[in-house]
């Protein structure tokens, strides 16, 4: 097949199109053309004219003309050979192992290491400390509707991790040499997820349907001879002569504890395991400090950004939801940036502590919600912000969202600000047109205790600025809510090129509480490459 990309048309372009300009791009008539699959599908709105722009993959009738067409534009940019990205497992288990390799964690690292797993033989066991997808959906809706925390089964544990409770975004900017994110796209529609995920440039899943995605995957892995062990808390690891041996396992439903054997062992933590990695650190695991991010949650009326970003084509149904990427780099020498944007979504309660506050956004498929909200964020730095060893970010993540939590009124409200009153520096008294998403609610006031002066001071610089590259973005009754924590892990659980704790032999950290993720697709992606790494070692 040959790719060819760069192809672009108007939004009511006609289906009889695509192949014409695909063949016009080849050189070649259409008799000649077997067939074109879009594999890409993206938006160029810099004009005054919203484009789609395609990438296909065309099939001719002819090898040899196809070998001569690559030959002829072999300097052409966007006429290129389409690349293999079939995923082909690295080893096969050859007989049943005295020892199942272990995999603790259940979010997208955990599941596409246990699947690759699985599907290379080797029958993982999963321990996952939160519930199923279903109950712990439940639970949710209960600190969101009732103000009840279960700090076991909430928006960071359980299930399907905390990408459940998000926009579902598939795409990363990782290097990606070997295509694994096909896989886990593949493996996702494979379990039920919209094909459309498959050519969207942007693609996304949405909260509902990927519960029953998970239940799917997980179905997958036990039909292979997987095990999936729910509200199992590893809260010991043992180790000899640098080597990983063994796990104590707190069994949360009945308040018992074992000790399960373990020569592998993949630790798909995600970023809020803060008692798992104080353990850690606690046994001697290589562990370092690490940048991340702090700030607030901001909300739009979603119609303000569609018009922003299409203009007149604003509504329009191929378009969807708009959705934005920003970033300032402030006089204080702090960046400030958007993150996890969240086009026609709400604003969630995501903490896993309680008497603490933490926000985070998410969207349904559908994208339908009144309002956009994305996180606005600040990075600091271990060295100049919390210095102190490799757990002081977590200890200043803590603190920043007990202060919150008092900020809201010690009722897993949150503290929120009009930004008009957060650029002028005053508190905010009532809401203006936009009505924050964030259940169980939003306390007004001033959000200038919230976060470091130096955070606070980079933000209010940027608004207006971003307010120059999206009109409408700094508009006086847009919301900010915080506090905005949970950016990324902000402890690194270092690993070497065999993807191995660094001192302890048979540990290999992955995904997002490790720090080798961001994200649904990369945390996938890195679970398939440690899951190999494990299958590799086992076989010797």
């Amino acid at each position: 097949m040959i790719r060819v990309s760069e192809l672009k048309f108007a939004l009511d372009h006609s289906p009889a199109a695509l192949p014409q300009l695909v063949c016009e791009r080849l050189g070649i008539q259409l008799d000649e053309l077997a067939s074109c699959h879009v594999f890409k599908r993206s938006f160029d709105a810099r004009g005054a004219q919203v484009r789609v722009v395609y990438i296909v993959d065309a099939t001719l009738h002819s090898e040899a003309l196809t070998q001569a067409l690559l030959t002829r534009h072999a300097d052409h940019a966007h006429i290129t050979p389409t690349p293999d990205m079939q995923w082909r497992a690295p080893v096969q288990a050859q007989s049943d192992l005295p020892v199942r390799p272990i995999v603790v964690g259940f979010g997208p690292c955990g599941i596409f290491a246990a699947l690759v797993l699985a599907q290379m033989g080797f029958k993982p066991i999963v321990l996952e400390r939160g519930t199923t997808v279903r109950q712990r959906t439940q639970d949710t809706w209960g600190l969101w509707r009732k103000g009840v925390l279960k700090p076991e089964s909430n928006v960071q544990f359980g299930e399907g991790g905390a990408g459940t409770f998000s926009d579902g975004k598939l795409y990363s900017q990782i290097r990606d040499p070997r295509h694994l994110g096909r896989k886990v796209m593949q493996e996702f529609v494979k379990a039920g997820a919209p094909e459309e995920i498959l050519i969207a440039a942007h693609p996304h899943i949405g909260t509902f349907k990927l519960v029953k995605v998970v239940e799917h995957m997980r179905e997958q892995i036990i039909a292979l001879g997987g095990e999936i062990r729910f509200e199992q808390r590893v809260t010991d690891v043992l180790i000899e002569a640098g080597h990983i041996r063994g796990l104590t396992v707190l069994n949360q439903a009945t308040g018992e504890s074992h000790e399960l054997r373990a020569d592998h062992v993949v630790l798909a933590l995600g970023h809020s395991s803060r008692d798992t990695v104080e353990m850690l650190h606690a046994r001697g695991v290589y562990l370092q400090a690490k940048p991340f991010s702090i700030g607030f949650r901001i909300e739009h009326p979603q119609g303000v950004i569609d018009r922003a970003r299409w203009g007149k084509h604003a509504g329009h149904p191929l378009l969807g939801a708009a959705d934005y990427k920003l970033v300032h780099h402030a006089n204080n020498d702090r960046s400030v940036y958007s993150f996890c944007m969240c086009p026609g979504g709400t604003v969630v309660a995501a903490t896993s502590e309680a008497g603490r506050v933490v926000t985070n956004g998410m969207s349904q498929y559908s994208r339908n919600e009144r309002n956009a909200n994305a996180g606005i964020v600040v990075g600091i730095d271990p060295a100049a912000d919390f210095p102190g060893g490799p757990l002081a970010g977590m200890a200043l993540q803590r603190a920043l969202e007990s202060n919150a939590y008092v900020l809201g009124g010690s009722t897993y409200e949150a503290p929120g600000q009009l930004v008009g009153d957060f650029i002028a520096g005053k508190p905010s008294t009532a809401f203006g047109s936009v009505l924050p998403s964030y259940k169980p609610g939003v306390k007004l006031g001033d959000l200038h205790a919230a976060l470091p002066s130096y955070a606070i001071e980079a933000m209010r610089e940027a608004l207006p600025v971003f307010g120059k590259k999206i009109k409408g973005f700094d508009m006086p009754d847009a919301v900010l809510t915080g506090v905005e924590t949970r950016t990324s892990s902000p402890v690194k659980i270092t690993r070497g090129d065999d993807y191995q704790s660094l001192n302890v032999r048979g540990l290999y950290p992955a995904g997002e509480g490790a720090s080798y993720a961001g994200g649904i697709l990369s945390a996938g992606v890195d679970g398939i490459r440690v899951g190999e790494a494990v299958a590799r070692a086992m076989r010797g």
